[in-house]
């Protein structure tokens, strides 16, 4: 048995976090605590570290600071689709929807780029080894991807983009 100071402190501090929990679970159970504002649109983007700021400076351009959602998974488009990375659809579709509920998002923008790994991985180098060929393999993706939020979120725009690793960006995936 502990008589310290120390111990009776961590007492004191562990019926402190017993009753901020119950304070919490009974916030809960009264009802849902939703985040207020608004975000214009949730982001998929690529894990790549190579593009981290150029996509902070793409929705900088595109009028959306500190108006998004953003969500990350390897390969953006491709993670969310495509049957090699099934375990992660569910929780991409789920953040999709708390960002409708929490932000009351309008549009979805995915941006997948140029010399993806994942890409090469899931569906092979040869898929993308040309500007010509990773233009249109990305292309059929977010064409798919799109298909696929419209069915989801039929409230939602979804927007298409290719960004090369030095931070220029293509509008493609555009359905006619």
């Amino acid at each position: 048995m502990c008589d310290s100071a120390a111990c009776k402190h961590a007492k004191l501090d562990r019926r402190a976090l017993l009753a901020m929990g119950l304070a919490g679970a009974a916030t809960l159970a009264a009802g849902p605590v939703l985040a207020s504002g608004k975000a214009k649109a949730i982001m998929l983007s690529c894990m790549d570290f190579r593009l981290v700021d150029d996509l902070v400076g793409f929705m900088e351009a595109q009028d959306l600071h500190d108006e998004y959602d953003h969500v990350v998974l390897a390969g953006a488009a491709l993670g969310a689709i495509h049957q090699q990375f099934s375990d992660w659809h569910k929780v991409f579709w789920d953040h999709v929807g708390l960002a409708v509920k929490l932000h009351h998002v309008e549009e979805i923008i995915v941006i997948d780029h140029r010399d993806c790994g994942a890409y090469k991985l899931a569906l092979g180098a040869s898929s993308i080894d040309t500007p010509e060929k990773e233009t249109q393999t990305h292309s059929i993706i977010i064409s798919a991807f799109k298909q696929l939020a419209a069915s989801r979120f039929p409230e939602l725009a979804v927007r298409g983009y290719l960004m090369a690793l030095d931070g220029t960006v293509e509008e493609i995936g555009v359905q006619s």
